[in-house]
């Protein structure tokens, strides 16, 4: 039985990669739907599916939130995983479908909401903007916020994996924010803005291959990004074994909160990060060089009994970790 995947906005449901992409149940918003009937359809959830998995934006109202976390303590379950995601609009229903591509495949629950944040650091969301003056989700300079006032001006703005800005006009020729260097798919959804640039620009200069997919704009975009004159556009990974292969190689550990399955270093459903790793025990067979501490007692120089270890920076926990990256073996990763 798939993991359901729960959306808090229609805008959040894109088609269907392929005829076995399950769908998303889409949640109502809290001023539609009166807490007992939210109640309810969680309920119907849980009963068909097991565990539910809701992916809501940042940005989306607080009220929308409260209501997910009063549902959630009201039912007493720990089987819904509240997923919060940084990315735009059209980035934030790309990583929906893709975990809806991976609930049909043999991910446990706990893996499939931990992968979230796996998954954003593979898409690289921006848009095409006629103003960035009230931009306010991405960093952005004076200078940048000055020239948004200049009348026909255009930037490329990138909102992650890294952001990323970068002022189009008749001198830019073919610059272009820095893309992605593995092979991936272009989603674009049109605005107010009328530009062709992210097809003749964006797509040579990010080696896009085959065709560029169009979907209608979300309704939260022109919030999202200041404003309404934009061409919204996303690339991401489209194939489900090479998803498939990006969640497998990380290593899986089992949350000691939760009793749930995760990778990275944070537990989807209960958010408790995972504990830091233990320094390796000292080998008894090996003797340190040079001045030391007597038998028996404490030697010149010395901040601890004999066999203690000094942590320096960067030992254990997420720092030590691997960054995430395509091909990464089994390992802890702190995901970005």
């Amino acid at each position: 039985m798939p993991t359901a995947i729960a959306v808090t906005g229609a805008d959040l449901v894109l088609p269907p990669a392929d005829p076995g992409t399950p769908q998303a149940a889409v949640l109502p918003p809290p001023e539609t739907r009166p807490l007992d009937a939210s109640l309810a359809d969680m309920q119907q959830l849980l009963a068909r599916y097991g565990h539910v998995v809701v992916v809501c934006p940042t940005a989306a109202p607080a009220a929308v939130e409260h209501r997910l976390r009063a549902v959630r303590a009201l039912l007493e379950s720990d089987r819904i995983a509240l997923v919060r995601t940084d990315l735009p609009p059209l980035g934030a229903a790309v990583l929906v479908r893709q975990l809806r591509q991976l609930a049909g495949c043999d991910f446990s629950p706990g893996v499939l909401a931990s992968a979230a944040r796996l998954l954003a650091h593979y898409i690289y969301a921006g848009a095409v903007l006629g103003s960035v003056s009230r931009l306010d989700r991405v960093p952005v300079s004076l200078g940048s916020h000055l020239k948004g006032w200049l009348p026909g001006a255009h930037f490329a703005v990138l909102a992650g994996p890294t952001p990323q800005i970068v002022r189009l006009g008749s001198g830019s020729g073919g610059e272009a924010p820095a893309g992605p260097e593995f092979a991936t798919e272009l989603l674009l959804a049109r605005g107010q803005l009328q530009t062709d640039w992210p097809t003749t620009t964006l797509v040579p200069r990010w080696r896009i291959p085959g065709p560029v997919h169009e979907v209608p704009l979300p309704a939260s975009s022109p919030a999202w990004w200041g404003t309404g004159k934009l061409v919204e556009f996303a690339a991401y990974l489209p194939d489900l074994h090479v998803l498939h292969q990006l969640v497998s190689s990380v290593r899986r550990e089992t949350c000691h909160w939760c009793g749930m399955e995760l990778i990275g270093d944070r537990c989807g459903f209960c958010a408790a990060p995972l504990p830091p790793a233990a320094p390796p025990p000292p080998d008894p067979g090996t003797r340190a060089l040079g001045p030391g501490p007597r038998a028996g007692g404490y030697g010149p120089g010395a901040v601890g009994p004999p066999g203690a270890h000094t942590l320096g920076p960067g030992a254990g926990g997420a720092a030590g970790a691997r960054a995430l990256g395509p091909g990464a073996g089994p390992a802890r990763a702190a995901l970005p």
